[in-house]
């Protein structure tokens, strides 16, 4: 089979069947063509997912597909846009056929669900990658960004931060979690959903947004560095909704919550005044909707503990270049 033919196997989707967003022509050409949008913006947003990196070896090829594209539609989210058309460059050390089918089962199906088409990209061989692009709109002028964030503001995290983190801690051997709680945790973890519906819904509120990739306290600093304010956040919030983890001390917890990363949950301030109305007007069919503290003066990150003293923590995260 060559890469042409893998394309048209795996991949060639008929525009109508993922929505079909303006595509006048999709793949089998040079480039795609795309009819302009009107009175909107576009969103740009590139992700790379490498094998040993961003996914474990072994990891069922569905969930690499499914996951591919999900932390690029949260990039997507966090700007409170629609995600609208992608490409996929993939590299294979050989094909596959029953892992490619699997791979596109779970990247298709993802996209049907988020009506968003597939209308280019590349294949070649060599150690196994997975580059997604994604454009998205927006209404002009309504793009949430980093930077909007002010004193006063109430802190809000969609979702449940760090069951990812301690589904790969389990994972790797280093906790014991119950059974029926390990495959909880290994879902979010394999199966993160962009919070599309939320964000659309978020651009009436949300003052800053960010969507938690490196983990919660980094892309907090993200959002603190681009506001020029520092933020105040309660450790009961951040814990109150884990099932019951005897074998876990609380600051394990707290430091999956902070630290762990790939939740791609939504981060995001709501003026004080509006923050009721928000949780008044947050849909059952939503992610649950988590109140977590507050943005202040100053510089920095702090968290407030069961009595009420202040720490200062660091906003350490994912790094793909550590020392």
């Amino acid at each position: 089979m060559d890469e042409f033919s893998l394309i048209q196997r795996f991949f060639s989707v008929p525009c109508d069947e993922v929505g079909h967003n303006g595509v006048n022509l999709g793949i089998g050409d040079d480039t795609a063509i795309i009819k302009a949008v009107n009175n909107g913006e576009l969103l740009f947003t590139t992700d790379t997912l490498i094998s040993g990196v961003h996914f474990l070896e072994g990891t069922d090829p569905m969930a690499i597909g499914h996951k591919s594209l999900a932390v690029n539609l949260s990039d997507i989210a966090a700007m409170g846009g629609q995600a609208r058309w992608f490409t996929l460059a993939l590299s294979l050390p050989d094909i596959d056929a029953d892992w490619l089918q699997s791979f596109s089962n779970g990247l298709l199906s993802l996209a049907k669900q988020f009506g968003v088409s597939l209308v280019g990209g590349d294949t070649t061989r060599g150690s196994l990658s997975i580059t997604i692009s994604v454009i998205g709109t927006v209404p002009e002028g309504t793009a949430v960004r980093r930077s909007g964030a002010r004193p006063g503001d109430t802190l809000f995290v969609t979702g449940q931060p760090g069951m990812a983190a301690l589904g790969l801690a389990s994972i790797k051997g280093n906790i014991d979690l119950p059974d029926t709680t390990q495959t909880t945790f290994q879902e979010k973890l394999d199966y993160p959903q962009p919070r599309l519906l939320e964000a659309n819904s978020l651009r009436d509120y949300a003052t800053s947004m960010i969507d938690i990739s490196d983990g919660l306290a980094a892309d907090l600093g993200h959002i603190l560095a681009a506001s020029e304010c520092s933020a105040v956040i309660d450790s009961d919030s951040l814990t109150c909704w884990l099932p019951a983890l005897p074998a876990l001390p609380d600051s394990r917890i707290l430091d999956a919550a902070l630290y762990g990363g790939d939740d791609y949950e939504l981060l995001f301030t709501v003026p004080a005044d509006m923050s009721l109305l928000l949780e008044q007007d947050w849909q059952e069919s939503f992610s649950p909707l988590l109140r977590i503290g507050y943005i202040a003066e100053g510089t920095g990150t702090m968290i407030k503990d069961h009595s009420g003293n202040l720490m200062k923590i660091t906003e350490r995260g994912y790094n793909h270049f550590h020392d």
